[in-house]
This record gives structure tokens, C-alpha cells and sequence, in this order.
């Protein structure tokens, strides 16, 4: 039984390969997966080493972990993306491949504008680059999802993640490893054991150098094939002026949660009713501060689109199909079971994404260089990443999701106990190398597992914008915690911070529990 297993097993991984059209969107998936990968250390990791340089305290530093709130709340322009045809780009390029060197193009622009602004002489420049950067990634992501899962099959998916998983490594490689390498070499010469002096120079020229590595994405788009599936699509004609006013829908409603944020603060009220004085400084009452502030923002425009509707500026029909349809189609297919599919995936990657914001600032403070942190957290990190994204996809293939999907929320919640030994030790290389491998290698598998998963649960009518919807819940409560990281470092300090992410990480295991047990009992396949 177990050589007919493996047997079984050995044949779909050839065969994923050995398909021509298969090989061709593999080595496409690579390459977006770079792309994709390439922006999202330049808003957290090297960004904040980055700040961190430049003098600006921690919970600063952790707040700007909230500019890539973007990815959690993609799935509200995602219909635009996956219906509006752009003019020209559209009939040039496709639907999928003109959407996608739109973003590109933007996420290049918010690159040379980070590049351009001082942190040491001010924040807002800076946030308002990294928020650009946030949202043209996240959008780019959108479209990139969307390709993956038009190009292939399911039982294909599995592949596809991994090759993108690991493509999107490569990138985080090279913002990474490359963007610490690049700032040391364009900055002054340091004598060894010296503090580090800051440079602004340097580090405009590093995310210079990210802005033209993001060529590589558009060159991909350009020479790749738009997908069948998306070539034949017939449910993206509308008439122009229903664009139009869905563009207004979108925009107007935006706006409207921009201003509620930035005006509307409910926690002087909160304070006031709800919690002693006693505790307000302390992070509890700062995260329940500015989660109400997020909840009143949302409110406020959920109230606003309501409003828009049922007036006679919104095309109904239009955003029945486009937001309702999408997710009544998930609760046909799923039921109650839904709610426990969405709970699971809203916490399933908390633990690793919340320590993951102060990661670099924390082995700063141990004593570690630059260049340190890119030879052991990225160098050697992404090298892990990248082998337990290709196990992690083949185990999937081989094995089904959800062992795996239980497997990486045991390892992730699980490794992030090592860095309470790590904080305890102090500047320990080998320590350091350890924890990063055990970490980085468990967070490779999670992530093939968690793509092929929420890739399985997409139904090709509503591909982008029920992918959205999934991986921006996956997001949103991770980066939400994790803004507000620096405040809990400072308060229970860093072993304690560690173990609070560890504990994070417990419901995750439940759900997916409770989601295996339920497909045993129906003797359903695991997918």
C-alpha cells in the first residue's frame, strides 16, 4: 500500500512537469512570484532597519506595518480589477496581463518615491509612499492570483503555489538580502565593531536598484500568455457608463473611509466608558483604541455604499454580480461550514506575521550588523523559505492540504518559541542561524499549503475577487496586531512578546482540526 502511495505520488509530480504548456506557466509563476515578493520588504523589514537608522522609535517604526493594510482590504476593489477592461492596454494585452503591468507600473513609481524621501526629515513623505507601495502591491497580487488560478487545473495548484512561493522568496531575497548588501555598499566605510552611521544616500540608491529589479515582472507580462480561461471570459462586458459609475462607487465610498479614519477617533469616548484609567497606556487599551477606530472607519463606510446603493447613481445589477454574487456562491458551495473555512484563515498565519514585523529591529538590538541580518535572516532565512516552499508544495501533491495546512500551523506557532531562547542568549550566530532555519523552513510549508488551500476553494466565475476575499482576511487581523507590535515589545518585552505569538498561533491548529475531522467523517477527499 504505502509503495502504490508513493508510486502514485512520484508520477503527479512528473507529470506537473512535463507537460510543455504546464512548464511554460511554471517558469511564469516564478517569475510573478518575484515580483510580487520584491515590494513587501521594502514596507517591513528593510524598511524599518531603514527607520531604525534614521532615529525613529519602534512603535513608529511597527506602525508602518499598517501601510500594507492594502492586502487586507483588496477584495474591495478586486471586482473592479477582475470586470473594468482597461481602454487600449485592454484589447493590447488582455484582461489579466494589462491589469497587471498597471500595477507594476505603479508599484515602480511608489519605489522611486520612497527612494526620495528622508525619514530623518520627516514621516508623512515616507507613509505616503509606503501606502502607495502597499496598495499597487496588493493590487498586482490580485491580478497575479487570478492568473494562477486560470492557468491550471486544481490538482495543479499545489505546483503552482510552490513555484510561486518560491519565486516570491527570490524577491523578498532581493529586497531583502539586496536592499542591506546595496545601502552598506553605497554608504561610508565602517571600521569593524563600529556603530553604524546614517546614510541617506545610500539607502535612496538600494530602493533605486529594487524599482529596476521590478523590470523582471514586466518583462514576464509582456512576453507571457494572457489565460484561456480569462481570454474567453464573456461576463466582464458592461457598458461604459456602468464602469463608470462603478468607478465612482468604489472611489466615493474610499474616500469616505480615508476621512473617518483620519477624523473620527472614538478613543477619548472609550476611555471614558469603557476602560480605567489605570490601563489605558498599556497596549491592550492602544489596540482596542485603534481597533475601534478601524471598526468606526468601516462603519461609516459600509453606511456610505448602502446609501450609494439604492440611489440611482450605482448600477445594481453591476455590483450584485460583482460584490454579492461572489461571496452567496461561497456559502452555497461551503454552508455553515463557511464560517469556520473564513475563521481559519483569518488566523492561520498571526503568529509568524505579527513577530515578523519586529524581527529585524529585534536582532538589531541584539548587536547584529546589516549585514549580519541579510546573511543569517535573509540569505540563509530565504534559502530555507524557498526549500520548504518546494517540500511544502510536493507534500501537498502527495499528501493533501489539509495534513499539510496542520503540519505549518503546528511548525509556525511552534519555532517561535526559539526566539525566546535567542532573546535570552544574546548576539549567538549559530543560535541565530538555528532559530531562522527551523523558522524560515516552517514557514515555507505553511505557505504552500495555505495558497493551495485557499486556491481550492475559488470557483473559476469569481477567481479574483474570491481569492481577494480570502487572502485579504488572511492579512487583516496579522497586520492589524502587528502595527501595534513595538507597543507590546516595549511593555512585556521581547521573550514575553514571543510567547504571546506563540499562543497566537493555537486557534489555527483547532480549526484546522476541526476542518479534517469533518472531512473524515464524510469520507471526502482532502484536496
Amino acid at each position: 500500500m504505502a509503495e502504490t502511495s508513493d508510486r502514485h505520488f512520484r508520477q503527479a509530480i512528473i507529470a506537473a512537469y512535463a507537460d510543455p504548456r504546464m512548464a511554460r506557466v511554471l517558469l511564469a509563476m516564478l517569475l510573478l512570484g518575484f515580483s510580487a515578493g520584491l515590494p513587501l520588504l521594502l514596507i517591513f523589514g528593510s524598511l524599518s532597519l531603514w527607520l531604525d537608522e534614521a532615529g525613529v522609535a519602534i512603535g513608529e517604526i511597527t506602525y508602518f506595518s499598517w501601510a500594507a493594510l492594502a492586502y487586507s482590504f483588496k477584495f474591495v476593489w478586486s471586482p473592479l480589477i477582475d470586470r473594468l477592461s482597461l481602454p487600449v492596454l485592454g484589447p493590447l494585452l488582455g484582461h489579466r496581463r494589462s491589469w497587471l503591468l498597471l500595477t507594476q507600473c505603479g508599484v515602480i513609481g511608489a519605489i522611486v518615491w520612497m527612494a526620495h524621501s528622508d525619514p530623518a526629515n520627516g514621516l508623512t513623505l515616507m507613509a505616503m509612499a509606503a501606502v502607495l507601495l502597499g496598495f499597487s502591491s496588493a493590487s498586482q497580487d490580485i491580478v497575479i492570483d487570478a492568473l494562477r488560478i486560470e492557468s491550471a487545473e486544481a490538482e495543479k495548484q499545489g505546483m503552482l503555489s510552490a513555484l510561486y512561493v518560491v519565486g516570491y522568496r527570490f524577491g523578498m531575497l532581493a529586497a531583502g538580502v539586496g536592499v542591506l548588501y546595496l545601502s552598506s555598499w553605497f554608504g561610508p566605510d565602517i571600521p569593524e565593531g563600529a556603530p553604524e552611521i546614517y546614510d541617506y544616500a545610500a539607502w535612496k540608491w538600494a530602493y533605486l536598484c529594487m524599482a529596476a529589479l521590478m523590470g523582471i515582472g514586466v518583462a514576464t507580462t509582456l512576453f507571457m500568455r494572457e489565460p484561456e480561461a480569462s481570454a474567453q471570459r464573456t461576463d466582464v462586458v458592461h457598458d461604459s457608463r456602468d464602469y463608470a459609475r462603478f468607478l465612482l462607487l468604489f472611489l466615493l465610498v474610499t474616500g469616505n473611509f480615508v476621512l473617518a479614519f483620519v477624523y473620527l477617533n472614538p478613543a477619548p469616548a472609550l476611555k471614558a466608558w469603557f476602560l480605567a484609567d489605570w490601563a489605558w497606556e498599556g497596549p491592550v487599551a492602544v489596540f482596542v483604541a485603534g481597533f475601534a477606530r478601524m471598526a468606526v472607519a468601516i462603519a461609516t463606510a459600509a453606511g456610505m455604499a448602502m446609501i450609494l446603493y439604492y440611489s440611482p447613481l450605482v448600477p445594481r445589477p453591476m455590483v450584485r454580480q460583482t460584490y454579492f454574487e461572489p461571496v452567496a456562491d461561497f456559502f452555497r458551495r461551503y454552508a455553515w461550514l463557511g464560517v469556520t473555512i473564513l475563521l481559519l484563515i483569518l488566523v492561520y498565519r498571526i503568529s509568524d506575521i505579527v513577530l515578523g514585523v519586529v524581527a529585524n529591529v529585534f536582532y538589531k538590538h541584539l548587536g547584529f550588523s546589516k549585514i549580519e541580518i541579510a546573511n543569517y535572516s535573509k540569505l540563509f532565512g530565504v534559502a530555507m523559505t524557498i526549500a520548504g516552499g518546494l517540500i511544502g508544495g510536493l507534500l501537498v501533491t502527495g499528501f493533501g492540504v489539509l495534513r499539510m495546512l496542520l503540519l505549518g500551523a503546528v511548525l509556525a506557532a511552534g519555532t517561535n518559541l526559539l526566539f525566546m531562547l535567542l532573546a535570552s542568549a544574546g548576539k549567538a550566530p549559530m543560535l541565530l542561524a538555528t532559530v531562522i532555519a527551523a523558522d524560515s523552513f516552517s514557514g515555507g510549508i505553511a505557505s504552500a499549503a495555505f495558497i493551495a488551500y485557499l486556491s481550492s476553494l475559488t470557483n473559476i466565475s469569481f477567481t479574483a475577487i474570491q481569492y481577494a476575499i480570502f487572502s485579504s482576511l488572511m492579512l487583516l487581523l496579522p497586520k492589524l496586531l502587528g502595527g501595534y507590535s513595538g507597543d507590546m515589545v516595549a511593555t512585556l518585552g521581547y521573550s514575553d512578546f514571543f510567547l504571546a505569538t506563540t499562543l497566537m498561533g493555537i486557534p489555527s491548529v483547532l480549526f484546522v482540526l476541526y476542518l479534517y475531522y469533518r472531512n473524515t467523517r464524510n469520507g471526502a477527499r482532502d484536496v
